[in-house]
């Protein structure tokens, strides 16, 4: 019998140093849950639940895994889920990355531990996902992705609303004082009115989106909204489908290869997707040996045009672009770039998931190759002597009247520093400079949170300025808009270069030359080196902070753990 064969209950049995007292220890227990030996005797589906109290995007989780479990059923097989860390976006301290790894840890670690043939991974807010297939790919198992789907709309005053492109928005008004308290009160209650991720192209729906492409999820799944009748339909076949998978070798290594990475990163550059899905599949194609390299992004970039008209980067939501047709859509219209003949969890290639689906395509939302909403891909990689192993700027979203030129820095060291003087009316500062703020990245102590969208200094905003170039080493929300270079690698709490920029410093952008250059010489570079202060936070005691300090890995590898990354097998 090999590991892939069904095994049912008798998969992974309890060490007691006697296997058939194991196994029947193991069914009496199974049985007082109620089971008959003829459910038993079925190859087992487990169900990586993670509906949580603190994650509103899962709220619907429950009656979603009973449609998984009644597919595991109709197939003949046993779904039993069990618990896993659950990542509520807005609900952790100091950011959600910072526990990515640990519940890519305890996914693999469960997957493996649990006598399950196959599972399936249901998962829907940002950080979910992706450590989800970081862990699936880990534990080698058969598994297929589900998530739980995007929020609908609201409405205002007329106007439809969606979290949270339209909470920036409404709340930039605020802070430059164009509408009042009662007003940003009143707005708060419509922006998230059902379960579900975030209505635009943020991150969560980017993995979705990503995740389709890889081939690891069922065809036109990604984008169902999460209170439509199609999404527990789609639950249903994945429980199904996960019933299939068992004995096909169908394993997660098999279907995320260098083919289906490259696959998914034209994807997420034509849906102009989430610049923190660089990181997370980075950090996925890792634990398959596959690195993702930024120059290839840019090689792709250039020959990938945007062909998706969502907020935060055109006009419209995910419920438009599922309606719209969906990621199948921009397959269809990327057929000819796209390697065919990647294996998907099904048993299909791209190219038969492909054929078999020719459905309607409403091109105001999802453009035409040849009439294309941008000629060239949502993400571009920048280099320089500012971010020697790069930086990330989200050009669809970013005014490009910015994208050539020359700033003076306004630097905050810190966030604390950020929020201590940003709103500060004696803050030197122009809408010509450079804000940079510093130690927000992976090795600091704030564990790279998504700060990167650097508010505009409050005076500023109240003379109408919208948008300034800003720089940073953390993250940026996908749902988020401007001018914002982030992830600059090496980060400041690294001794990056980025730590060394001072107050007044030059800094010169070219998108065009793909380069962020800071105009400081070498040699006073060096002379600042010597006099700073240590760059990283002090390493805690004890627990997982020590193990996240220890081990994490910087944004161009995917800010992974050492430990869990194996060797690589091919360059990107």
């Amino acid at each position: 019998m090999t590991d892939s064969d069904p095994r049912g209950l008798t998969h992974g049995l309890t060490n007691y140093g006697d296997k058939d007292f194991a196994l029947y220890l193991r069914r009496s227990f199974a049985r007082s849950m109620g089971y008959s030996n003829e459910m038993l005797a079925r190859p087992t589906v487990g169900i990586a639940y993670t509906s949580s109290g603190f994650n509103n995007c899962h709220r619907h989780f429950p009656e979603l895994l009973e449609a998984v479990k009644r597919g595991v059923i109709a197939a003949g097989g046993l779904p039993l889920e069990f618990p896993t860390v659950s990542l509520g976006e807005a609900f952790l301290s100091p950011t959600s990355l910072r526990f990515r790894n640990l519940m890519a840890m305890d996914t693999e670690e469960m997957i493996r531990a649990q006598p399950m043939d196959a599972v399936v991974l249901m998962g829907g807010c940002d950080k979910t996902v992706p450590a989800q297939l970081m862990g699936a790919v880990s534990a080698g198992r058969p598994a297929i992705q589900l998530v739980g789907g995007p929020m609908m709309t609201g409405r205002y005053r007329g106007e439809r609303l969606g979290a949270c492109t339209d909470c920036r928005r409404f709340w930039a008004k605020y802070r430059a004082g164009q509408i009042d308290r009662a007003e940003i009160d009143s707005v708060e209650g419509r922006l998230s009115t059902t379960s579900g991720t975030c209505a635009v192209m943020g991150t969560a729906s980017t993995m979705a989106c990503v995740a389709e492409a890889l081939g690891m999820m069922l065809p036109g799944t990604a984008a169902i909204p999460a209170v439509h009748a199609d999404r527990l339909r789609a639950a249903e076949a994945s429980g199904a489908a996960a019933v299939h998978m068992i004995g096909s070798g169908r394993t997660p290594d098999k279907i995320i290869t260098p083919k289906s990475v490259e696959n998914a990163l034209r994807v997420l550059l034509a849906i102009g997707g989430s610049t923190n899905a660089i990181i997370h599949l980075t950090a996925i194609a890792g634990r398959a040996g596959i690195p993702v390299s930024l120059d290839f992004l840019n090689r792709l970039s250039d020959a990938t045009p945007v062909l998706v008209n969502l907020k935060p980067t055109g006009e419209n939501y995910m419920e438009d672009f599922f309606a719209g047709g969906g990621v199948g859509a921009v397959l269809r219209e990327l057929k000819q770039d796209l390697h065919l003949d990647c294996l998907t969890v099904t048993g299909e290639t791209l190219g038969e998931r492909l054929q078999a689906s020719e459905e309607f395509v409403d091109h105001d939302i999802v453009a035409r190759r040849d009439a294309p909403i941008e000629p060239v891909g949502g993400l571009v990689a920048l280099f320089g002597s500012l971010a020697p192993k790069g930086a990330i700027l989200k050009r669809s979203a970013a005014d490009e009247r910015l994208f050539e030129g020359e700033g003076r820095a306004v630097v905050f060291t810190s966030l604390e520093d950020l929020a201590a003087r940003i709103d500060d009316p004696a803050l030197d500062v122009t809408e010509n400079d450079y804000l940079v703020l510093q130690n927000a990245g992976p090795f600091s102590a704030s564990c790279m949170p998504e700060a990167g969208y650097l508010p505009i200094p409050k005076k500023l905003a109240a003379r109408g300025v919208k948008d300034m170039v800003r720089l940073s080493d953390a993250r940026m929300s996908g749902t988020a808009f401007g001018t914002v270079i982030l992830h600059i690698t090496p980060d400041a709490a690294s001794g990056g270069p980025l730590a060394l920029v001072r107050n007044g410093d030059r800094i010169r952008l070219s998108v065009k030359e793909r380069r962020i250059d800071l105009l400081v010489s070498e040699a006073e570079l060096e002379q600042r080196r010597r006099q700073a202060k240590p760059f990283a936070p002090p390493v805690p005691d004890r627990g997982y902070g020590k193990l996240y300090a220890e081990q994490i890995l910087g944004a161009d590898e995917g800010c992974d753990f050492r430990f869990l990354r194996p060797p690589s097998k091919q360059a990107g």
